[in-house]
Parts: C-alpha cells; sequence; structure tokens
C-alpha cells in the first residue's frame, strides 16, 4: 500500500472510532503501520493523517516499540 494510502486508511479508521478510544486506536495504527512508515519522519507522518504536531511524538514511540512487540510475538497484520 502507498504512504498515502495508509494516511487514508488511518484517517478512516480514526474518523470511525468511539471519542474514548480515538488515542488507543491511534497507537494500534502507528503500530500496524510502523513497517511501511519507518522511512518518514514524524512530521510527516502527522502532516499526511491530518494530526497536530504534538502527536509526532508519539508516532516515534509507538515505531521504538513496534519491534520489541513483534519480538514477543505480536502480529500487526491482525492489528
Amino acid at each position: 500500500m502507498s504512504e498515502n494510502g495508509i494516511y487514508e486508511c488511518i484517517k478512516q479508521v480514526l474518523a470511525d472510532a468511539p471519542r474514548n478510544q480515538y488515542t488507543a486506536e491511534l497507537h494500534l495504527q502507528m503500530i500496524k503501520y510502523a513497517d511501511e512508515l519507518k522511512g518518514i519522519t514524524a512530521k510527516e507522518f502527522c502532516e499526511g493523517v491530518g494530526l497536530r504536531n504534538s502527536f509526532g511524538t508519539e508516532f516515534s514511540k509507538m515505531r521504538n516499540l513496534t519491534p520489541r512487540l513483534k519480538a514477543a510475538g505480536l502480529n500487526t497484520d491482525k492489528l
């Protein structure tokens, strides 16, 4: 999937997320697509998804956490 396609998928999932689950869903999406988006900056991610730049820190955290989760058995294709 293209970078823009990923952004559109994330936007749709976030639009459908219940208000009290928005941040949790955002974190899941960041983990799900961490490998495909490893070559972009946090700022580019925020711009692509239409988020405030302050979410860039969360993107970096989730991207750094993903290898450990995968090593522990997480299959990101199931997210």
